[in-house]
């Protein structure tokens, strides 16, 4: 598999491991009531920081459980001003990351710059990602190519679902040089291969073409009744008489029939008795195969009539008048050849394409509008994306109670696609936004706000969607020079301490001894830690121990118990903060 190579790809290829872990502080709430500082539960988040820093602090709670992932990360025109300075040592690096992208013309450390922020992202993302879950990345020509060969190298080229084509605008300007740029891209990629999306509603314009000419239960269309690879189905390679002119129906060449004889049979009884029978006819299956009449297999009987002909097209003609004909008719009034009648209730929906119009999904004009809407005539934002896009790819990624995680939220987009998914169909999706930018009150945040309570005057006025967040900032990092950082809540260490441990995220235990954490593959965890104050593993402690397990991991400052008690009980002891893993 081809990869890319950088200038600094060695220094940010494992660089999400050095980024500190930062707790999330929680700064208000708010819903359908307004702001408040109270908690109100809510599962929604915007989170304010750098996207790298929050995508790790996310870890503990959400690693492996999101389903569905948008970004739409800076586009590298050239034309930017955006910083993303990862703190990477190598002075180089700190050069190219610490400047602000922008010149004329094709500058290749742009590309470099846009690739070492872009690298160590996907790498969070894709331990964020869960199994079934997928990714979409907004995207232009600048980086496609680039970003196609990193997500190849950190998804996996088999993970890959498509590059999908939007159609951004509606029209092209009069004035625009050169070839305009109709579409943007977004590239798709999944946890694990093999991942296969929603199917999208069906449109009035699909389902007309279903009638109900014979007054069956259900409207159908006239399909194939074949199938191909005859050659490697010669069993389903057979002739049926016809019951209205008696001729031998075979299926088209290098095809064969859907269902096998037996099925077809007991269908094909709907017009007129039949009866399996060997009809000698290698030759004419041979010709259907493409082989010579010496390859194909012997002894495939055909299905013909059982009684006369006559008495057959009576039958036929009974049925024909009668209505509701079997699932394989006959056409011209039962003199032409056969078909295969499929119900709409049977399709399903539309499966979704690679090309993305705007009259379904919309356009940057209409977003731009919504935006202006929302903020009562003012557009805050340069590049917002519409709501629809969002929709579309929440209805083709899980279901109604799915987690989208949009780690450059800018305008705040993706929320408010989920918000009016869930007033429409009552579902119970939930979103994480991060934005790194200073506005991710004033412009992110308050969009929500406004979703979620209604936004506009009088006949413009739109209804809000109800809904709730809470709004979080980065705090101080978890370890510091000296070891674990004293100034944070016990409890944002616990969390920590039990995902590093476990893998999975926290819940606080029922259970009365303050230091338990919980159990875990019959074993359980404990985290005796007191800020300030140095912790002991001894008789004491263990004293205080009254639920019994298997196995037993200790967290303390020190141990004052000998190895020997330690495997007597069953007890890994780790000190503090030396033995938390940092990740």
């Amino acid at each position: 598999m081809p990869t890319l190579e950088w200038i600094g790809k060695e220094k940010v290829i494992n660089h999400h491991q050095d980024v500190p872990f930062r707790v999330l502080e929680r700064q208000y709430s708010f819903d359908t009531l307004g702001q408040h500082s109270e908690d109100n539960g809510s599962q929604n988040m915007i989170i304010h920081g750098d996207n790298l820093e929050a995508l790790k602090a996310l870890l503990p709670e959400y690693e492996g459980r999101v389903k569905c992932i948008y970004i739409d990360p800076p586009y590298n025109t050239g034309n930017e001003g955006w910083i993303y300075n990862d703190n990477v040592n190598d002075p180089k690096i700190k050069k190219w990351l610490g400047e602000v992208v922008g010149k004329e013309g094709e500058d290749l450390s742009r590309h470099d710059k846009w690739l070492c922020m872009m690298y160590p992202r996907l790498k969070l993302l894709h331990k964020l990602l869960a199994e079934d879950g997928a990714i979409f990345i907004s995207i232009d020509d600048n980086e496609q190519a680039n970003l196609k060969l990193i997500c190849d190298e950190i998804f996996g080229a088999n993970c890959f679902i498509s590059n999908i084509s939007w159609q951004r605008t509606y029209s092209t300007r009069n004035d625009s040089k050169g070839i305009p740029y109709e579409v943007e891209y977004i590239l798709a990629y999944s946890k694990k291969s093999g991942w296969n999306p929603n199917k999208l509603p069906r449109t009035a314009e699909m389902d007309k073409k279903y009638k109900n000419p014979d007054n069956d239960f259900a409207p159908w269309t006239s399909d194939n009744p074949f199938a191909p690879s005859a050659a490697t189905h010669q069993g389903m390679v057979y002739a049926i008489q016809h019951p209205f002119t008696g001729e031998l129906i075979y299926p088209s060449d290098r095809a064969c029939w859907r269902y096998s004889q037996d099925i077809m049979l007991e269908i094909i009884n709907g017009w007129a008795k039949y009866e399996l029978k060997d009809l000698h006819d290698e030759e004419a299956r041979a010709r259907v195969c493409g082989l010579a009449a010496n390859q194909v297999r012997v002894g495939v009987q055909g299905i013909v009539l059982s009684e006369p002909l006559n008495i057959a097209r009576q039958q036929a003609e009974i049925v024909l008048k009668r209505g509701q004909w079997p699932k394989f008719y006959f056409t011209k009034n039962g003199l032409g050849g056969i078909r295969r009648k499929t119900y709409l209730e049977n399709v399903g929906g539309r499966l979704p394409t690679n090309f993305w119009q705007h009259l379904e999904v919309g356009h940057t004009d209409e977003a731009a509008k919504i935006l202006k809407a929302i903020f009562a005539g003012r557009s805050p934002f340069d590049t917002p994306k519409p709501p629809r896009l969002m929709e579309r790819i929440l209805q083709i990624v899980g279901d109604q109670d799915t987690l989208v995680l949009d780690s450059f939220a800018g305008s705040g987009t993706t929320a408010h696609a989920v918000l009016n998914m869930n007033k429409a169909d009552g579902g119970q999706r939930r979103f994480i936004l991060i934005e790194m930018m200073d506005y991710a009150d004033s412009i992110t945040a308050e969009r929500v706000k406004r979703v979620i309570q209604g936004y506009g005057e009088g006949n413009k006025a739109t209804p809000g969607t109800g809904g709730s967040f809470s709004y979080y900032e980065l705090g101080q990092p978890l370890f510091t020079e000296q070891g674990l950082n004293e100034a944070i809540e016990p409890e944002k260490i616990r969390r920590y301490v039990w995902f590093s441990e476990t893998n999975q995220p926290y819940q606080k235990p029922d259970n009365p001894n303050q230091y338990y954490l919980g159990s875990h593959n019959d074993t359980d965890y404990y985290f005796y830690y007191e800020p300030g104050e140095t912790t002991a593993l001894d008789y004491d402690f263990l004293a205080t121990i009254k639920k019994r397990a298997d196995c037993y991991v200790i967290y303390a400052d020190c141990c004052s118990l000998s190895e020997e008690k330690l495997a007597q009980f069953n007890i890994t002891f780790k000190k503090i903060p030396r033995d938390i893993a940092k990740f």
